[in-house]
């Protein structure tokens, strides 16, 4: 079986699929290798515009295998550089929708930070859990999490390793939208085909920008956004989008 699944379902659209049900989509070696295999491969294809991930309708990922962990040593555990395989995920300039059913636990709340958007269901529960066995957050839990719900809401998630409802993520800045269970995975398609339909030129500037904007200044971050702005009028697309609204009809964005 493989453990991480690609799907084509739309134009310029692609799904990646976390497939352990048995083991509730736990993030082991394979899964993470999978993971950046694909991350890295979608990220360099330019027939591809937007990318959803998903563990399917039940689990998004219940975390790391504890069983491969358990009897690890330090050193062990620092040379499997599992930090490259995150930056794969995290250097992927595609936009990402995170299509969460059910648990998003330990490395899978993690996985879904690196989202740029998550859609939620109603079931749908969020923890950092590494606390009760005796380590922490090692992918993200602390850094990623702090800068989406502030200092004292991720202060109490990762000290108590309590789970936070979908609707109290959604409170918090933590997903971008909850819906019916049942409409999670057509929810998180329906937004990546719209984004595919986007000039891709200009998606992937807000991206970068808005990414490498969150942490600089403000004067630094404005001047990114306002030499982007200004390098898209080298566009077709922009030529084609702004022609395209005077004449009221529907444009066509080629990425060029």
């Amino acid at each position: 079986m493989n453990e991480v699944v690609v799907e084509r379902p739309a134009p310029h659209v692609a799904v990646i699929r976390m497939n352990r049900p048995e083991a509730r989509n736990a993030l082991n070696q394979a899964v993470r290798s999978g993971l950046a295999e694909h991350f890295a491969a979608l990220g360099a294809d330019p027939d591809i515009r937007a990318i959803v991930l998903t563990g399917g309708d039940s689990v998004f990922a219940a975390g790391a295998d504890l069983r491969d962990l358990a009897d690890r040593g330090a050193i062990e555990i620092l040379l499997r550089n599992n930090h490259l395989l995150w930056q794969a995920i995290a250097d992927c300039p595609k936009p990402l929708i995170a299509a969460v059913n059910g648990l998003a636990w330990g490395g899978g709340c993690e996985l879904a930070m690196h989202a740029d958007l998550i859609i939620a269901g109603e079931s749908a529960s969020f923890c950092q859990p590494e606390v009760k066995v005796g380590v922490m957050p090692g992918a993200g839990g602390t850094q990623r999490l702090t800068r989406a719900v502030g200092k004292f809401k991720a202060m109490k998630m990762a000290l108590t390793g309590l789970p936070v409802s979908a609707r109290e993520a959604d409170a918090m800045g933590l997903v971008s939208e909850v819906v019916a269970d049942a409409d999670v995975q057509a929810r998180a398609l329906e937004l990546a085909v719209l984004i595919a339909r986007r000039p891709p030129l200009a998606v992937t500037q807000i991206k970068e920008v808005l990414l490498a904007g969150a942490d600089a200044a403000l004067g630094t971050g404005l001047m990114l956004e306002r030499k982007a702005f200004q390098l898209l009028f080298a566009s077709r697309d922009q030529k084609e989008g702004m022609h395209a609204f005077l004449d009221k009809r529907e444009p066509e964005f080629t990425g060029e």
